[in-house]
């Protein structure tokens, strides 16, 4: 029975997970492993409101920011040349990449 890799990957940068998603499709085809995905989760916003004035004096006005978190699964057969071209990937600053083996 073979083995799979389920990939995620999580960024607060969409190019740059696109990139690396671009990256991993590239050693699919050159390695001519069978690759699902990759499939977008759905996006976290992370929404922070905070108050322009420091001293509470003045209307009422507010500074909403705002983080959003991306993310992608991507599922491929786990051959031993495929997962040694995953290791040699350059994973940009901001992205956090989770390898998980399955049988």
């Amino acid at each position: 029975m073979a083995q799979k890799a389920r990939i995620s990957l999580v960024s607060t940068d969409a190019k740059k997970l696109d990139e690396v998603c671009n990256q991993i499709k590239m050693i699919a085809e050159r390695t001519g492993v069978a690759l699902s995905g990759p499939i977008p989760l759905p996006t976290k916003h992370l929404k922070v409101p905070c108050r322009k004035s420091p001293d509470g004096e003045g209307t009422e006005t507010w500074d909403r920011w705002e983080m959003r978190i991306h993310k992608r699964l991507i599922d491929l057969d786990a051959s031993d040349r495929a997962l040694r071209q995953l290791m040699r990937i350059q994973v940009p600053d901001g992205v956090n990449i989770e390898i998980v083996l399955r049988s």
